[in-house]
């Protein structure tokens, strides 16, 4: 069954994880109550605890379904571009990937799908897959109202469906989650991915030895996340391209194949 399928079948069942050690920390704590009351607050105060941090551990499915690494069993990886589409690197990207006669998805943001019409139809007539990243890229997103986070998806999608493109992939900006995603997502068809694998460069502030950091993590099935938009601090786009040349090498004599996302979870990524 496609990952999509998978997710869709949680509308049937409508508690996640939050909601179960939700429910079960109640419990703990009205049963503690009649042994011991200075330890009832303990099973929720541990829930508030996960709660907290479970929206920063991208690879979690505590709020929702999230798609983090793939399950073809082959030595194959996918990549990913964030934040794009962008006028100087993205065309670049592109070009290196036709090199490398290689696929890959841009999770692109609403407003810079509008900004530059022409490279999201580049980046569709070379074959490669297109991805919902939000309309804007608020960092601070997942801490918006339920209507704000719809809206912020739902625009995005709108635009892209002029191109012709039905996402069903959401990248929540920074990979942050939150228990309001779950149906929203539920609401428009579409599912959450985030990565297994990143070099941690900061939108391509840092750069430096990305190559490296990716290859040292890189394994089969992998989610790769990379950033195709301008490098900060000083970085040229010439350094940067380097290291993405570096990772498509080291990933060719790892015996790594890089095929596209859809075939490592097994589910459609968009429809056009």
């Amino acid at each position: 069954m496609g990952a999509l399928n998978s997710v869709k079948n949680f509308s049937f069942f409508p508690l996640s994880p939050f909601h179960i050690s939700g429910i079960a920390a109640v419990l703990f704590s009205v049963v503690l109550i009649f042994f011991n009351t200075k330890l009832a607050p303990v099973p929720l105060l541990l829930f508030l605890i996960i709660c907290l941090s479970a929206p920063f551990i991208t690879r979690l499915s505590f709020f929702l379904p999230v798609i983090s690494k793939g399950n073809s069993g082959i030595k194959a990886v996918a990549l990913t571009f964030d934040d794009g589409p962008d006028p100087d690197v993205t065309p670049a990207v592109l070009k290196l990937l036709a090199e490398h006669s290689a696929k890959a998805v841009f999770f692109v943001t609403g407003e810079n799908a509008e900004r530059y019409p022409h490279i999201i139809r580049q980046i569709l007539a070379q074959g490669h897959s297109i991805g919902n990243h939000s309309y804007r890229h608020d960092p601070f997103l997942m801490l918006r109202k339920t209507n704000t986070l719809f809206n912020e998806i739902n625009i995005c999608k709108n635009i892209l469906q002029k191109f012709g493109i039905n996402a069903f992939a959401f990248r929540p900006p920074a990979g942050i989650t939150n228990p309001r995603l779950r149906n929203v997502l539920l609401n428009l068809n579409m599912y959450c991915v985030n990565w297994s694998c990143r070099g941690l460069d900061a939108g391509n502030r840092r750069i430096k030895g990305l190559a490296k950091k990716i290859l040292r993590k890189a394994g089969p099935d992998d989610i790769i996340l990379l950033h195709d938009v301008k490098p900060g601090n000083k970085n040229d786009i010439n350094a940067l391209m380097n290291e993405f040349k570096q990772i498509f090498q080291g990933l060719k004599t790892a015996g790594l194949n890089i095929i596209p996302l859809a075939e490592i979870i097994n589910t459609k990524v968009m429809a056009n």
